[in-house]
C-alpha cells in the first residue's frame, strides 16, 4: 500500500514540474514573438492558449494514472 501511495505522489510532482515548465516556455516565447512583431499579437496568442491546453493535459493525465496505481495496490 505504501509504494502505490509513493508512485502516486511521484507520478503527480513530477507532471506538476512538467507542466510548470512547459507553461513558462510556452508562454515566454509567446512573450518574445509579440516583442518582435507587435502586430502579430492575436495570432501568438490564440497559438499560446492552445499549447497551454496541451501542456495542461500532462497533469491530468498524470493524476488519472497516479489515481490507478493508489488504488490498484
Amino acid at each position: 500500500m505504501s509504494l502505490s501511495i509513493l508512485a502516486a505522489a511521484i507520478a503527480f510532482g513530477l507532471a506538476a514540474v512538467g507542466a510548470g515548465i512547459g507553461n513558462g516556455l510556452v508562454i515566454s516565447r509567446t512573450i518574445e514573438g509579440i516583442a518582435r512583431q507587435p502586430e502579430a499579437r492575436g495570432m501568438l496568442q490564440t497559438q499560446m492558449f492552445i499549447g497551454i491546453g496541451l501542456v495542461e493535459a500532462l497533469p491530468v493525465i498524470a493524476l488519472v494514472m497516479g489515481f490507478l496505481m493508489f488504488f490498484a495496490g
